[in-house]
């Protein structure tokens, strides 16, 4: 194992930060265009880390004109330098979580959702209060719950590979994702409300309209410009979803009514609270676990047989011995939890960070240390910081047992979820207040499948947005339990 860097502050000498804006406007589109075009956006940062020779440097992020007023960023792309943007007394993070722009708040029912929320103000206190104390009261429906969505989820690619000889999962995922959401939160059934099947659909649609300007379709050839040109002029205006959102609004307002009576004890009136919880189960939960469980798939089963193995065995000993799937028997289970871990920290399921320097601060990389100045944009591209080759050795490879042993020492470079592996969220950070439990349904959802299944195949293809579709080719039952 590769020894891990010291990130005591360093008495490197300030370095002025390289890159630049070039030209007001042009610089922006020029950049826009390498970013989502010619480059794509691995090539872009690598480029310019290997143009600087910086891991740290200037350049213009998207949307850019007209969109986004301000497109200048300071990026931070190695493993000592991204945790600048975890740490809020340093780093404002108000309206910053998609970037340089601000959706409409008319996407959220007039409010500022608790995600766009900076910590020094008093309302993310509560609301993140609120959305913790939930998931606490929720605890003991998790394990449960998941376990019937997965039952129904996994029926499903069986019946299809038996119909069609795969199955494509990112569908039915998102079906059995949605499920979970909004019983977890609502206490029913989401088709027998007036959604009916149309929740994954609808929550679709709302989000693609907030974060449109963030995508692309890489069309070919010239088409790629109007393509840009209709994305990044303008916003996608709310009233395409309008009717949509507020059956989704009305659907969770009519089914949360416990959640919504705690968040009045926190002094949240019911309205603003049920938009925050839409905001939570369709952008955050439901959002993350669209991206989240192709991806965790996809390189469990790029890894092959002999990890597959390893993963069944540890799984079935464990709940022989424990009598169940239970926390207990989860918190045993190294292997699997190394897996998990291994998979956010090659493909963290939301790789952008931001927050504007609040006072003039120092950043250090490995080799240098730099300004930045008060008012600044701090933008982080996390899968570069996660394989930092300079923390872990084979850092492109995905190794199912990196996080075993020695290896757990690794786990404060692991980022996904907006703060560190070793740290926990409070009502005082931006670290995502459902860490833990996306790590019990990650590891929830290996055990159900290796119960099941002794291995597969998948076929896997970028998405659209982000992560990564993915097909199940085969599907071999488990022949021992």
């Amino acid at each position: 194992m590769k020894m891990s860097p010291s990130e005591e502050q360093s008495k490197f000498s300030l370095k002025p930060t390289p890159g630049d804006y070039s030209l007001p406007f042009f610089g922006a589109i020029r950049d826009r265009l390498d970013y989502f075009y010619n480059q794509g956006k691995d090539e872009f940062f690598s480029a310019r880390i290997q143009k600087y020779e910086s891991t740290v440097f200037k350049t213009n992020m998207p949307p850019g004109p007209f969109i986004a007023r301000n497109p200048k960023v300071i990026a931070v792309l190695d493993a000592i330098s991204f945790p600048v943007l975890f740490d809020t007394s340093k780093v404002e993070k108000y309206n910053v979580l998609d970037g340089t722009f601000f959706p409409s708040v008319s996407f959220t029912g007039g409010h500022r959702a608790c995600a766009y929320l900076d910590p020094y103000e008093p309302k993310h206190t509560s609301l993140k209060s609120f959305f913790m104390s939930t998931l606490a009261s929720k605890r003991d429906d998790f394990i449960p719950l998941f376990r019937t969505c997965l039952s129904t989820l996994f029926i499903d690619i069986e019946d299809e590979i038996v119909s069609q000889k795969k199955a494509g999962f990112n569908k039915l995922s998102d079906a059995m994702s949605f499920k979970f959401v909004f019983r977890l939160f609502g206490n029913k059934d989401s088709s027998d409300t007036k959604l009916g099947s149309e929740g994954p659909a609808i929550v679709d649609k709302w989000l693609a309209l907030q974060l449109a300007p963030l995508a692309t379709l890489e069309l070919p050839g010239f088409l790629k410009y109007f393509e840009d040109i209709f994305l990044r002029t303008f916003p996608l205006p709310f009233f395409f979803v309008k009717s949509d959102y507020n059956r989704l609004y009305d659907a969770f307002y009519a089914s949360s009514s416990s959640v919504l009576d705690k968040a009045e004890s926190f002094g949240i009136k019911r309205d603003e609270a049920c938009h925050n919880l839409v905001f939570l189960a369709g952008f955050n939960a439901f959002g993350g676990m669209k991206v989240w469980f192709p991806t965790l798939i996809k390189w469990v089963g790029k890894a092959g047989e002999k990890l597959h193995g390893q993963l069944a065995n540890e799984i079935r000993t464990v709940v022989r011995e424990e009598g169940g799937v239970t926390f207990q028997a989860l918190d045993k289970m190294i292997l699997t939890k190394s897996v998990v871990f291994e998979a956010l920290r090659i493909e963290p399921p939301v790789p952008f960070q931001y927050g504007k320097a609040r006072e003039n601060i120092v950043v250090h990389s490995h080799d240098a240390a730099f300004e930045i100045k008060k008012g600044e944009m701090i933008f982080g591209y996390q899968p570069f910081a996660t394989k930092d080759p300079r923390v872990f050795n084979d850092a492109e490879e995905f190794v199912g047992n990196r996080f075993v042993g020695d290896g757990e020492k690794l786990l404060k470079y692991v980022y996904w979820s907006n703060g560190r592996e070793t740290e926990d969220p409070t009502a005082e950070n931006k670290q995502c207040p459902g860490k833990d439990l996306v790590l019990l349904l990650s590891r929830v959802f290996l055990v159900e499948f290796f119960l099941r299944y002794d291995t597969f195949t998948v076929e896997t293809a970028k998405a659209l947005a982000l992560g990564s579709t993915v097909t199940f080719t085969s599907l071999i039952k488990a022949t021992t339990i």
